[in-house]
């Protein structure tokens, strides 16, 4: 029996799913079902007793709460953030929207220390206004809108440059107000790419680990911090199961929700966008002077306040870059980060050439989304005992974490390459891998870069799978500042924030030395002209093909 070349593309994402994803889910199913029936519960009854608990309750509900109330908040401040970046032309236009998706590469460590930066004991927005926002739900909640706020600004750019500039026009001819037109014309168009981002986030929000276990203190951490501290501290095996079990459902729901909007945004229609200008009303500038002061103040000042820690630390908080124990965290995390993207790169493209076809297939590659790294570990760590203290199983599953990042990038680049000119490059007698390497795969070169850059900045900053799955020797850059932040005194969190600007300049520097350069030649006037002549010459190529 002959197996075809897509079959052979799905083993390796299909290995990645079964064994690191699927299994040790199965894996946390059967030990919440073996310990139900060792206390005597009925297996009907057994997945409601973790209701009955109020903390635990409280735990599940807080985590759905701050992830819907960081959805609207950042609906509320993003859209009309991202309409002012789409409407209007200013000096620095394209600059921002480059700097617009970095929040979103930045560890989550090096995100909570920049929002206890400013807002924790010793921050300079809380010192300065003389606040206390310990065991509040204000530093978790401001920390989530730090990564996604950027997530659903470039949504509604993206957006409404897909919004027809004639209907927008005719319904001002029309008599309708600028207010009107957006809601009646533009508003419609541009609803299911922000549900669609508002999905994302609150996936990320529901599921996220190290913003929670900073920030979120006892009474705000997430499930995701509560099913590490019974599993590493409690060795309550059945209820973390439980809770990694429920959580897995949540997730799952939000993420077909996700898959089916992206199905009807997989081939936006070709239309002509709404013309930028220059702003002209004082009311104008106004919009675009609090857009920018927006994004400053939630995308910006984290940053900018470790740099400025960073920079008051004395002598001894820089010495830790000198420290054997520094140097090493740094060989392992760039060794670790290497080798996961080599893997999520290959897994990534075999996963989005085996689904070109398959909306199946396609929709599996959300799964790393919707399994929490949490559960993964914990999973993990159950299904394979004799392997936790084996680097290829660490490399692993920091490899099947970052992959659909690739897969994503690759197939909305296989959505928009036109189907004739690799029609065209068979007509004239290439064959499937020839026509793949010499057409399909420079024209995928970008989206390939990018799904290349958030992989990497993934591996980076991981950290829940590092604290579940690693050994003292292998401590990378963020299980380094997590210690420094578990000890007490100012000193500690000085060389933690000298850590975190160490992290945060590596992640950028890969993010921009694997991002950037395929932007910049794509925005050259050279080469533009010469994508114009190639465009040219292949067209010319399938006219006499056809002939």
């Amino acid at each position: 029996m002959k197996i075809s070349a897509r079959s052979c593309l799905a083993l390796l994402p299909l290995a990645a799913l079964g064994l690191l994803l699927l299994a040790p889910v199965m894996r946390l199913g059967l030990e919440a079902w073996r310990g139900d029936a060792s206390l005597g519960l009925q297996t009907a009854t057994a997945p409601w007793h973790l209701w009955q608990d109020d903390y635990l309750r409280w735990r599940l509900v807080w985590s759905v709460v701050q992830a819907g109330v960081t959805c609207v908040a950042a609906l509320l401040l993003g859209l009309p953030v991202a309409w002012v970046l789409a409407r209007f032309e200013f000096a620095g236009r394209t600059l921002t929207l480059r700097l617009l998706m970095l929040p979103f590469v930045v560890p989550t460590l090096v995100a909570a220390l920049g929002v206890l930066a400013l807002w924790g004991p010793r921050g300079l927005l809380s010192g300065w206004l003389g606040l206390d926002l310990q065991n509040t739900p204000w530093l978790l909640l401001y920390g989530n809108l730090f990564f996604n706020l950027c997530l659903v600004v470039r949504a509604g750019v993206d957006a409404l440059n897909q919004v027809s500039a004639q209907r927008v026009a005719a319904a001002r001819t029309l008599g309708a107000t600028p207010w009107r037109a957006f809601w009646r014309v533009e508003w419609p168009s541009i609803a299911p790419w922000l549900a669609s981002s508002l999905c994302l986030v609150f996936l990320y929000c529901l599921s996220g680990f190290g913003l929670a276990l900073v920030l979120g203190g006892q009474r705000f951490a997430t499930v995701e911090v509560e099913i590490y501290t019974l599993v590493a501290h409690e060795l309550q095996l059945v209820q973390a199961s439980w809770l990694a079990l429920w959580m897995l459902l949540l997730t799952g729901a939000v993420a077909l929700a996700y898959s089916k909007i992206e199905k009807h945004l997989a081939a936006p229609a070709r239309t002509e966008p709404v013309l930028r200008q220059r702003p002209q009303s004082p009311g104008q500038w106004l919009a675009l002077l609090g857009a920018m002061a927006v994004l400053f103040f939630f995308c910006a000042a984290p940053v900018l306040a470790i740099l400025w820690r960073t920079a008051q630390a004395g002598a001894q908080a820089w010495a830790v870059l000198l420290e054997a124990d520094t140097q090493a965290a740094l060989w392992n995390t760039v060794r670790f980060s290497a080798v996961a993207l080599v893997l999520a790169t290959l897994t990534g493209l075999a996963h989005a050439l085996a689904s070109s076809r398959s909306v199946l297939w396609r929709a599996a590659a959300f799964l790393p989304f919707v399994v929490s790294p949490v559960t993964v570990a914990f999973g993990l760590l159950l299904l394979y005992p004799h392997w936790t203290a084996s680097l290829s199983l660490l490399l692993a599953a920091y490899a099947v974490l970052a992959y659909p990042f690739v897969t994503q990038s690759v197939s909305a680049g296989l959505d928009s390459l036109p189907q004739n000119l690799q029609q065209a490059a068979r007509t004239l007698g290439a064959g499937p891998w020839r026509t793949f390497w010499r057409v399909t795969l420079p024209m995928l070169q970008p989206a390939l870069r990018r799904g290349m850059a958030f992989a990497a900045a993934t591996a980076l900053g991981e950290f829940a799978v590092t604290l579940f799955l690693s050994r003292p020797e292998w401590a990378t850059l963020t299980t380094l500042i997590y210690q420094r932040l578990a000890r007490p005194g100012a000193a500690n969190l000085d060389a933690a924030l000298v850590l975190a600007c160490l992290l945060m300049a590596l992640a950028l520097l890969v993010f921009l030395l694997i991002e950037w350069p395929a932007d910049r030649q794509q925005t050259t006037p050279k080469a533009k002209a010469k994508a114009k002549a190639k465009a040219k010459a292949r067209d010319k190529a399938r006219d006499n093909a056809h002939a």
